[in-house]
Protein backbone atom coordinates (compact mmCIF):
# COMPACT_ATOMS: atom_id res chain seq x y z
CA UNK A 1 0.00 0.00 0.00
CA UNK A 2 0.84 3.54 -0.85
CA UNK A 3 2.56 5.32 1.94
CA UNK A 4 0.87 8.70 2.38
CA UNK A 5 2.80 9.82 5.38
CA UNK A 6 6.04 9.82 3.83
CA UNK A 7 7.99 13.22 3.21
CA UNK A 8 8.22 14.89 -0.28
CA UNK A 9 11.04 16.69 -1.06
CA UNK A 10 10.73 19.84 -2.78
CA UNK A 11 14.11 20.08 -4.46
CA UNK A 12 13.95 15.88 -5.16
CA UNK A 13 16.11 15.78 -8.84
CA UNK A 14 14.31 13.81 -11.60
CA UNK A 15 17.75 12.54 -11.64
CA UNK A 16 16.30 10.32 -9.21
CA UNK A 17 13.23 9.04 -10.99
CA UNK A 18 15.00 5.81 -12.11
CA UNK A 19 13.07 3.60 -14.45
CA UNK A 20 13.30 0.85 -11.24
CA UNK A 21 12.18 3.71 -9.25
CA UNK A 22 8.93 4.81 -11.61
CA UNK A 23 8.23 0.53 -12.12
CA UNK A 24 8.34 0.27 -7.99
CA UNK A 25 5.76 3.46 -8.03
CA UNK A 26 3.63 1.78 -10.58
CA UNK A 27 3.51 -1.69 -8.33
CA UNK A 28 2.82 0.62 -5.15
CA UNK A 29 -0.71 1.26 -6.64
CA UNK A 30 -1.52 -2.47 -7.96
CA UNK A 31 -0.27 -1.83 -11.33
CA UNK A 32 2.24 -4.18 -12.90
CA UNK A 33 4.29 -2.80 -15.55
CA UNK A 34 6.35 -5.09 -18.15
CA UNK A 35 9.33 -2.79 -18.59
CA UNK A 36 8.12 -1.20 -21.71
CA UNK A 37 9.04 2.53 -20.79
CA UNK A 38 8.66 5.10 -23.27
CA UNK A 39 9.18 9.07 -22.23
CA UNK A 40 6.77 11.35 -23.59
CA UNK A 41 6.92 15.43 -24.60
CA UNK A 42 7.20 16.97 -21.22
CA UNK A 43 9.74 19.21 -19.41
CA UNK A 44 7.76 20.21 -16.33
CA UNK A 45 7.23 16.89 -15.20
CA UNK A 46 8.17 13.76 -16.09
CA UNK A 47 5.52 12.01 -18.32
CA UNK A 48 5.80 8.49 -19.61
CA UNK A 49 4.08 5.64 -21.79
CA UNK A 50 4.54 2.35 -19.22
CA UNK A 51 3.63 -1.16 -20.85
CA UNK A 52 1.69 -3.05 -18.49
CA UNK A 53 1.59 -7.11 -18.00
CA UNK A 54 -1.93 -7.28 -17.99
CA UNK A 55 -4.43 -5.12 -20.40
CA UNK A 56 -3.18 -1.42 -22.11
CA UNK A 57 -0.42 0.64 -21.53
CA UNK A 58 -0.68 3.65 -18.86
CA UNK A 59 0.71 7.13 -18.60
CA UNK A 60 2.06 8.25 -15.94
CA UNK A 61 2.70 11.64 -14.83
CA UNK A 62 5.47 12.15 -12.26
CA UNK A 63 4.96 15.90 -10.67
CA UNK A 64 7.79 18.56 -10.66
CA UNK A 65 8.29 18.50 -6.72
CA UNK A 66 7.67 21.89 -5.18
CA UNK A 67 5.56 23.40 -8.24
CA UNK A 68 1.60 22.45 -7.24
CA UNK A 69 0.38 21.90 -3.62
CA UNK A 70 -1.36 18.68 -3.51
CA UNK A 71 -4.81 20.92 -2.79
CA UNK A 72 -3.84 22.04 -6.24
CA UNK A 73 -3.06 19.14 -7.76
CA UNK A 74 -6.42 17.40 -7.01
CA UNK A 75 -7.97 20.52 -7.40
CA UNK A 76 -7.03 19.84 -11.27
CA UNK A 77 -8.08 15.73 -11.10
CA UNK A 78 -11.76 17.16 -9.73
CA UNK A 79 -12.12 19.44 -12.51
CA UNK A 80 -11.09 17.04 -14.76
CA UNK A 81 -13.64 14.46 -12.91
CA UNK A 82 -16.00 17.07 -13.76
CA UNK A 83 -15.62 17.09 -17.16
CA UNK A 84 -15.92 13.57 -17.87
CA UNK A 85 -18.83 13.45 -15.88
CA UNK A 86 -20.62 15.64 -18.50
CA UNK A 87 -19.30 13.46 -21.36
CA UNK A 88 -16.68 15.67 -21.99
CA UNK A 89 -13.83 14.38 -24.15
CA UNK A 90 -10.84 14.75 -21.19
CA UNK A 91 -8.83 12.17 -19.78
CA UNK A 92 -8.78 12.47 -16.33
CA UNK A 93 -6.60 10.22 -13.78
CA UNK A 94 -7.37 6.73 -12.54
CA UNK A 95 -8.56 6.50 -9.07
CA UNK A 96 -6.51 2.95 -7.46
CA UNK A 97 -6.09 2.05 -4.18
CA UNK A 98 -8.60 3.57 -2.07
CA UNK A 99 -9.55 5.57 -5.02
CA UNK A 100 -7.08 8.30 -4.63
CA UNK A 101 -5.92 9.97 -7.85
CA UNK A 102 -2.47 11.21 -6.12
CA UNK A 103 0.33 8.90 -5.14
CA UNK A 104 3.54 9.23 -3.33
CA UNK A 105 6.33 7.04 -4.05
CA UNK A 106 10.12 8.18 -2.91
CA UNK A 107 9.65 11.39 -1.99
CA UNK A 108 7.75 12.05 -5.46
CA UNK A 109 4.14 12.53 -6.61
CA UNK A 110 2.10 10.86 -9.29
CA UNK A 111 -0.91 10.07 -11.07
CA UNK A 112 -1.84 7.47 -13.75
CA UNK A 113 -4.01 8.06 -16.68
CA UNK A 114 -5.71 5.63 -19.78
CA UNK A 115 -3.56 6.01 -23.08
CA UNK A 116 -5.40 8.52 -25.53
CA UNK A 117 -4.64 7.86 -28.82
CA UNK A 118 -5.16 10.32 -31.81
CA UNK A 119 -3.55 12.75 -34.03
CA UNK A 120 -3.04 16.82 -34.43
CA UNK A 121 -5.93 18.68 -35.85
CA UNK A 122 -5.88 20.69 -38.88
CA UNK A 123 -7.12 24.13 -37.37
CA UNK A 124 -7.35 26.23 -40.32
CA UNK A 125 -10.21 23.98 -41.50
CA UNK A 126 -13.97 25.91 -40.56
CA UNK A 127 -15.42 22.90 -39.39
CA UNK A 128 -12.37 21.47 -37.35
CA UNK A 129 -12.69 24.92 -36.03
CA UNK A 130 -16.39 25.68 -35.37
CA UNK A 131 -16.10 21.74 -33.69
CA UNK A 132 -13.35 23.08 -31.37
CA UNK A 133 -15.20 26.02 -30.79
CA UNK A 134 -18.20 23.40 -29.29
CA UNK A 135 -15.84 21.65 -27.22
CA UNK A 136 -15.04 24.30 -25.47
CA UNK A 137 -17.60 26.27 -25.20
CA UNK A 138 -19.40 22.98 -22.73
CA UNK A 139 -15.53 22.94 -20.95
CA UNK A 140 -16.51 26.38 -19.95
CA UNK A 141 -20.09 26.26 -18.89
CA UNK A 142 -18.20 23.68 -16.31
CA UNK A 143 -15.66 25.93 -15.68
CA UNK A 144 -18.33 28.62 -14.87
CA UNK A 145 -19.76 26.57 -12.20
CA UNK A 146 -17.21 26.81 -9.29
CA UNK A 147 -13.79 28.83 -8.38
CA UNK A 148 -10.90 27.24 -8.15
CA UNK A 149 -9.22 27.32 -4.48
CA UNK A 150 -6.15 26.50 -4.30
CA UNK A 151 -4.94 27.26 -8.49
CA UNK A 152 -4.01 30.84 -8.88
CA UNK A 153 -5.65 33.45 -11.42
CA UNK A 154 -3.83 34.12 -14.85
CA UNK A 155 -2.83 38.01 -14.32
CA UNK A 156 -0.24 40.59 -15.16
CA UNK A 157 0.79 40.35 -11.58
CA UNK A 158 2.25 36.64 -11.80
CA UNK A 159 2.57 35.98 -15.61
CA UNK A 160 3.90 39.29 -16.39
CA UNK A 161 5.83 41.34 -13.47
CA UNK A 162 7.21 38.29 -11.68
CA UNK A 163 8.13 37.13 -15.16
CA UNK A 164 9.96 40.28 -15.81
CA UNK A 165 12.00 40.34 -12.27
CA UNK A 166 12.69 36.45 -12.65
CA UNK A 167 14.43 37.21 -16.28
CA UNK A 168 15.58 40.22 -15.35
CA UNK A 169 17.76 38.46 -12.78
CA UNK A 170 18.95 35.67 -14.66
CA UNK A 171 22.53 35.45 -15.21
CA UNK A 172 22.60 33.98 -18.63
CA UNK A 173 21.09 37.55 -19.94
CA UNK A 174 24.04 39.09 -21.43
CA UNK A 175 25.00 42.47 -19.14
CA UNK A 176 24.51 45.19 -22.45
CA UNK A 177 20.53 44.07 -22.87
CA UNK A 178 19.61 44.30 -19.39
CA UNK A 179 18.45 48.08 -19.49
CA UNK A 180 16.93 47.44 -23.38
CA UNK A 181 15.01 44.26 -21.67
CA UNK A 182 14.24 46.48 -18.35
CA UNK A 183 12.91 49.29 -20.72
CA UNK A 184 10.81 47.02 -23.02
CA UNK A 185 9.11 45.24 -20.88
CA UNK A 186 8.33 48.00 -18.62
CA UNK A 187 6.31 49.53 -21.69
CA UNK A 188 5.34 46.21 -22.13
CA UNK A 189 3.53 45.87 -18.78
CA UNK A 190 2.23 49.35 -19.00
CA UNK A 191 0.12 48.71 -21.79
CA UNK A 192 -1.18 44.85 -21.31
CA UNK A 193 -2.23 46.68 -17.43
CA UNK A 194 -4.18 49.45 -19.68
CA UNK A 195 -5.73 46.84 -21.79
CA UNK A 196 -6.75 44.95 -19.23
CA UNK A 197 -7.98 47.99 -17.52
CA UNK A 198 -10.30 49.10 -20.83
CA UNK A 199 -11.68 46.03 -20.80
CA UNK A 200 -13.07 46.13 -17.33
CA UNK A 201 -14.24 43.36 -15.22
CA UNK A 202 -14.26 40.18 -17.18
CA UNK A 203 -15.50 36.89 -15.60
CA UNK A 204 -12.79 34.69 -14.38
CA UNK A 205 -13.16 30.51 -14.98
CA UNK A 206 -11.37 27.78 -14.68
CA UNK A 207 -9.57 27.37 -17.98
CA UNK A 208 -7.39 24.38 -19.53
CA UNK A 209 -5.09 27.21 -19.53
CA UNK A 210 -2.31 25.94 -21.94
CA UNK A 211 -4.80 25.23 -25.39
CA UNK A 212 -2.70 25.11 -27.78
CA UNK A 213 -2.58 22.67 -30.71
CA UNK A 214 0.08 20.08 -29.05
CA UNK A 215 -2.55 19.37 -26.21
CA UNK A 216 -5.27 18.60 -28.59
CA UNK A 217 -5.68 14.81 -29.54
CA UNK A 218 -8.11 14.70 -32.81
CA UNK A 219 -9.11 10.69 -32.78
CA UNK A 220 -12.24 8.88 -34.78
CA UNK A 221 -14.57 10.07 -32.81
CA UNK A 222 -13.50 13.54 -32.41
CA UNK A 223 -10.97 16.12 -30.26
CA UNK A 224 -9.61 15.19 -26.95
CA UNK A 225 -8.02 17.64 -24.30
CA UNK A 226 -5.11 16.48 -22.26
CA UNK A 227 -2.70 17.66 -20.34
CA UNK A 228 -4.19 20.14 -17.50
CA UNK A 229 -1.17 20.42 -16.12
CA UNK A 230 -1.64 24.48 -16.53
CA UNK A 231 -5.45 24.86 -15.70
CA UNK A 232 -6.12 28.00 -13.45
CA UNK A 233 -8.46 30.64 -13.34
CA UNK A 234 -8.47 33.67 -16.51
CA UNK A 235 -10.44 35.31 -18.95
CA UNK A 236 -12.43 32.55 -21.40
CA UNK A 237 -10.25 33.99 -24.71
CA UNK A 238 -7.08 32.09 -22.98
CA UNK A 239 -8.25 28.79 -23.95
CA UNK A 240 -9.32 30.01 -27.45
CA UNK A 241 -6.22 32.68 -28.78
CA UNK A 242 -3.72 30.29 -29.33
CA UNK A 243 -5.97 28.39 -32.02
CA UNK A 244 -5.25 31.31 -34.40
CA UNK A 245 -2.91 31.81 -36.45
CA UNK A 246 -2.07 33.53 -39.84
CA UNK A 247 -2.70 36.79 -40.96
CA UNK A 248 -5.09 39.31 -39.53
CA UNK A 249 -7.94 38.11 -41.88
CA UNK A 250 -7.02 34.15 -41.19
CA UNK A 251 -7.69 35.05 -37.26
CA UNK A 252 -10.72 36.72 -37.92
CA UNK A 253 -12.41 33.82 -39.92
CA UNK A 254 -10.96 31.69 -37.24
CA UNK A 255 -12.09 33.18 -34.34
CA UNK A 256 -15.52 33.37 -36.07
CA UNK A 257 -15.53 29.77 -36.87
CA UNK A 258 -14.75 29.06 -33.16
CA UNK A 259 -17.09 31.24 -31.74
CA UNK A 260 -20.04 29.83 -34.20
CA UNK A 261 -19.99 26.41 -32.04
CA UNK A 262 -18.53 28.22 -28.69
CA UNK A 263 -21.88 30.14 -28.28
CA UNK A 264 -24.00 27.54 -29.37
CA UNK A 265 -23.31 25.85 -25.21
CA UNK A 266 -21.08 29.49 -23.50
CA UNK A 267 -21.98 32.93 -23.93
CA UNK A 268 -18.86 35.00 -25.18
CA UNK A 269 -17.82 38.35 -23.59
CA UNK A 270 -16.82 40.28 -27.22
CA UNK A 271 -14.66 42.46 -24.65
CA UNK A 272 -12.16 39.76 -23.79
CA UNK A 273 -11.00 39.79 -27.67
CA UNK A 274 -8.91 43.19 -26.59
CA UNK A 275 -6.85 40.83 -24.64
CA UNK A 276 -5.42 38.52 -26.92
CA UNK A 277 -2.54 40.24 -27.73
CA UNK A 278 -1.39 41.41 -23.81
CA UNK A 279 -2.01 37.65 -23.19
CA UNK A 280 0.19 36.51 -26.43
CA UNK A 281 2.68 38.88 -24.54
CA UNK A 282 2.43 37.47 -21.08
CA UNK A 283 2.90 34.17 -22.31
CA UNK A 284 5.91 35.40 -23.83
CA UNK A 285 7.78 36.52 -21.10
CA UNK A 286 6.20 33.83 -18.89
CA UNK A 287 8.36 31.22 -21.09
CA UNK A 288 11.64 33.11 -20.86
CA UNK A 289 10.85 33.04 -16.99
CA UNK A 290 9.97 29.81 -16.98
CA UNK A 291 12.99 28.46 -18.66
CA UNK A 292 14.88 30.85 -16.44
CA UNK A 293 13.36 29.07 -13.68
CA UNK A 294 14.54 25.42 -14.39
CA UNK A 295 17.76 26.07 -16.30
CA UNK A 296 19.39 24.20 -13.20
CA UNK A 297 17.59 20.94 -14.41
CA UNK A 298 19.96 19.13 -16.60
CA UNK A 299 16.90 18.14 -19.14
CA UNK A 300 16.69 22.08 -20.24
CA UNK A 301 19.90 22.77 -21.06
CA UNK A 302 19.72 19.95 -23.35
CA UNK A 303 16.49 20.66 -25.00
CA UNK A 304 16.92 24.30 -24.96
CA UNK A 305 20.41 25.21 -25.57
CA UNK A 306 19.60 28.05 -27.47
CA UNK A 307 18.23 30.04 -24.34
CA UNK A 308 21.97 31.26 -23.07
CA UNK A 309 22.93 32.34 -26.31
CA UNK A 310 22.75 36.79 -26.78
CA UNK A 311 21.02 35.72 -30.38
CA UNK A 312 17.96 34.52 -28.49
CA UNK A 313 18.16 37.11 -25.97
CA UNK A 314 18.39 39.59 -29.05
CA UNK A 315 15.30 37.76 -30.51
CA UNK A 316 13.42 38.04 -27.20
CA UNK A 317 13.77 42.20 -27.42
CA UNK A 318 12.75 42.28 -30.80
CA UNK A 319 9.86 40.11 -30.44
CA UNK A 320 8.76 42.52 -27.16
CA UNK A 321 9.39 45.55 -29.39
CA UNK A 322 6.84 44.11 -31.91
CA UNK A 323 4.02 43.03 -29.67
CA UNK A 324 4.28 46.40 -27.93
CA UNK A 325 3.35 47.93 -31.18
CA UNK A 326 0.58 44.91 -32.02
CA UNK A 327 -0.74 46.24 -28.44
CA UNK A 328 -1.92 49.35 -29.99
CA UNK A 329 -3.45 47.75 -33.02
CA UNK A 330 -7.15 47.70 -32.83
CA UNK A 331 -8.20 43.96 -31.82
CA UNK A 332 -9.59 41.32 -33.62
CA UNK A 333 -13.68 41.88 -35.37
CA UNK A 334 -13.02 45.44 -35.17
CA UNK A 335 -12.83 47.78 -37.92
Amino acid sequence: MTDLTQPLEANKPFAALTPDCLLNAMDSVGLHGDGRLLALNSYENRVYQVGMEEGAPRVVKVYRPGRWSDAAILEEHAFLQELADAELPVVPPLPLGAGRTLHYFDGFRFAVFPRQGGWAPELTDASTLERMGRLLGRVHAVGALRPYQHRPTLDVGHFGVDSRDCVSACPLMPGEMLEPYRSISGMALDKIAAIFQRAGDVQTLRLHGDCYPGNILWADDGPHLVDFDDSRMGPAIQDLWMLLSGDRAERNRQLMDLMAGYEDFYEFDVREIQLIEALRTLRMMHYAAWLARRWDDPAFPLAFPWFDTPRYWQQHLIELREQVAAMDEPPLWSC
